[in-house]
């Protein structure tokens, strides 16, 4: 039978003095869905509540700073010179004319370190000889060690001249070593000691030294990342305006909800051996269509102190500070009702706001952090009275009439609603410039899950709809001009008995499951 209709096809195009053409109808699949939670949101931003309901967990961390954030160690340069005062002569072979300690500042004001671990970082050395004959340079760094073994270079400097001195130049690592800034001391701060001794070649010739001789030592300590300090850390403020989005809101454009009682809190955690002064100075959220709602609260602009965080290495324990915005002291329903797609936190915090109370003993340790974390959690509850979602896709749909063209058609689409909320869809058809050439309103809702049945294998309720949206023969006249497509969708939460808009909790698993098929009217023209 099919290779009969298939010649009967040929003969057709063979013999024809014209164009031949008839109209079928076509059934196309197009999407076979479900849509689930799980897709738009992360497994940490949905959690279970009570009832076998959904809980909405929105934290986010606003500031989390550690020791390099706010201390650097800049690239620093100690020099040792040895100048001798009288002229030496017949100075033997191996002779020992130097041995000597210099304390060397490091400009860190008004931060004073006792102690630093070098994560991080290295040392140019560079040492000079001017006698004629080969000297021995041992450089030590008091107080720089690894694993408690003074850092020590040797050097065999060959001879050389006061206009042409010998040289020897190394670049060594330092990462992991422990630096004392104490001094000589050990009393003092941001101090770093260097050592040198110089003896002639213990094989070579008796020589002469002079007043015109400078034997030179020279460190230069680069790009010093540290993990670990202790001192005094000064009383730094650290102000600014933090802002985070919640790109879930950017396509809600009209409409409104009622969420039920929730709170807000901001977390303040102080990982540091320091005390902490701060304040929250402001909060407010921006919706897309630019509302833009303050938090008010007498916690706002008003200081709170934090004590240090306790324990040492592998015992540290932060403490924290929380502050809860709830219906009973702030504005929080309005704010978080606004749907804000924009959230801007104004802080301010203060390192030692009562001075170098600690006798210089603060510490920051590795992980060491101060945090700053606004967080909400609500029940998946709210009550929808034309909450609007839209959002754009691009569209190419490109036909010629004088070949094979669809005429008529729609898309059909088949829903299977688990969520308590009923939607209406619109679609607008846009050209290139975005103007909207068409508006194609679905000829039905899609039901809420409460108008359906409970379903007891998963406990949800759940409703069948079936809608299509038409495609006009003007749709089509223009459908090579179509380049864009905006998708509405309008939601409400009614009451299945009385059809008014209230509150409806979001059940653990709800899904709108979707098929689309394009019904098509094609005109074949062969």
């Amino acid at each position: 039978m099919k290779k009969i209709l298939l010649l009967f096809l040929l003969a057709l195009v063979a013999c024809k003095k014209k164009d031949t053409t008839w109209n079928t109808d076509w059934i196309a699949p197009a999407v076979n869905d479900t849509l689930r939670l799980s897709s738009l949101f992360n497994d940490s931003t949905l959690v279970a509540g009570a009832s076998n309901t959904i809980n909405v967990d929105l934290t986010r961390t606003i500031l989390n700073i550690g020791l390099s954030d706010f201390l650097s160690i800049p690239d620093t340069t100690i020099k040792q010179n040895f100048n001798p005062q009288l002229n030496l002569s017949n100075v033997p072979a191996g002779y020992q004319f130097v041995n000597s300690i210099e304390e060397h500042e490091i400009n860190l004001n008004p931060i004073q370190l006792k102690k630093i671990h070098v994560s991080q970082g290295g040392i140019q050395i560079k040492v000079s000889n001017p006698i004629g004959t080969k000297a021995f340079f041992t450089i030590q760094l008091p107080g720089v060690t690894r694993n408690g073994v003074v850092f020590e270079k040797n050097y065999i400097v060959d001879a050389g001249t006061v206009l042409n001195p010998g040289m020897a130049e190394e670049f060594l690592d330092i990462s992991n070593y422990d630096i004392d800034l104490r001094g000589e001391q050990g009393l003092d701060f941001n101090l770093i000691q260097s050592k040198l001794i110089i003896k002639t070649d213990p094989n070579g010739p008796a020589i002469s030294i002079s007043t015109s001789n400078i034997f030179r030592f020279e460190a230069t300590f680069s790009n010093l990342k540290i993990d670990y300090a202790k001192g005094y850390f000064g009383n730094q403020i650290f102000e600014d305006l933090s802002t985070f989005n919640v790109p879930y809101f950017n396509n809600i454009t009209e409409g409104s909800i009622t969420l039920p009682n929730t709170a807000l809190q901001i977390n303040i955690e102080n990982g540091m051996k320091l005390s902490l002064k701060g304040k929250i100075t402001l909060a407010n959220n921006t919706n897309v269509n630019g509302n833009t709602v303050n938090l008010s609260s007498n916690l706002l602009n008003n200081a709170f102190y934090i004590s240090p965080a306790t324990g040492a290495w592998n015992t540290l324990a932060p403490t924290f500070q929380q502050l809860n915005f709830d219906e009973n002291n702030s504005n929080i329903k309005n704010y978080l009702e606004n749907l804000g797609s924009t959230h801007t936190i104004g802080y301010q915090l203060q390192l030692n706001p009562w001075g170098n109370v600690s006798g210089g003993n603060d510490e920051i340790f590795p992980f060491s952090k101060i945090k700053l974390k606004v967080k909400a959690q609500m029940p998946l509850s709210l009550a929808a009275n034309g909450l609007t979602l839209k959002d754009t896709f691009d569209l190419d749909l490109e036909q010629d009439d004088s070949k094979t063209h669809i005429e008529s058609g729609k898309i059909a689409m088949t829903v299977t609603n688990a969520f308590p909320l009923s939607c209406d869809a619109v679609l607008y058809l846009m050209d290139s410039s975005n103007v909207i050439l068409h508006t194609v309103i679905a000829n039905a809702q899609i039901s809420s899950a409460l108008l359906g049945t409970l379903d007891a294998a998963d406990g949800l309720y759940k409703k069948n709809s079936n809608l299509d949206f038409v495609l006009t023969d003007a749709v089509l006249k223009d459908i090579n001009k179509i380049k864009k497509v905006i998708v509405e969708a309008r939601f409400d939460t009614p009451n299945p008995s009385t059809g008014l808009s209230e509150m409806q909790s979001i059940p653990l698993g709800a899904f709108l499951a979707v098929k689309l098929n394009a019904k098509l009217n094609t005109k074949i023209i062969l």
